[in-house]
């Protein structure tokens, strides 16, 4: 028996039984996962997601105040992405590096989650404040190096925020 036979069959079952909502929603996900949605669509899917390197997500657009990084990377940037614009040093490259960390469902911004075990290790004094819009969701992110679940996910970003590893450590 197909795929699709299998789900025609247990969508028949349920109605029958009452429990249309559910089997809606488990159909749809089964369908999903083997690739027929097209061929029995049975509910409304919710509205796309912009994908990564959507030429239509020219409103991305991001504003970079990096503090007590030294070696000249201090100050306040602007960012356009698709096309990269701006007058970010690395404009191109820090779009790019941010559409390669842009997944459907994830946060590129989010913070270090509660409760984290991280290394107790300090990466030095730099600060950054990253706030805008990134692929259609508002962003207001702050940065540091204060210990080693940050000082990585601060490098996630880097070229966007200053690669200060070469620096060493400052104190």
């Amino acid at each position: 028996m197909s795929d699709v036979s299998q789900v025609m069959l247990q969508v028949n079952r349920s109605v029958r039984a009452g429990r249309l909502r559910r089997v809606l929603l488990t159909t749809t996900g089964t369908l999903a996962a083997v690739g027929l949605a097209s061929v029995a669509p049975v509910a409304a899917a919710p509205a796309a997601v912009p994908l990564a390197k959507d030429p239509g997500r020219a409103d991305d657009h991001l504003t970079v105040t990096v503090r007590d990084a030294g070696g000249g990377a201090d100050g306040t940037h602007e960012l356009t992405c698709h096309p990269a614009g701006g007058d970010h040093p690395r404009a191109a490259d820090a779009c790019a590096a941010l559409d390669s960390g842009t997944r459907w469902g994830k946060d590129a911004f989010a913070p270090v989650p509660q409760g984290t075990f991280c290394t107790m290790q300090y990466g030095g004094s730099a600060t950054a404040h990253v706030t805008g819009t990134w692929a259609g969701r508002p962003v207001d992110a702050r940065y540091d190096r204060s210990d080693g679940c940050e000082i990585a996910r601060w490098n996630r970003l880097v070229p966007l925020l200053p690669d200060v590893r070469a620096q060493g450590r400052r104190l």
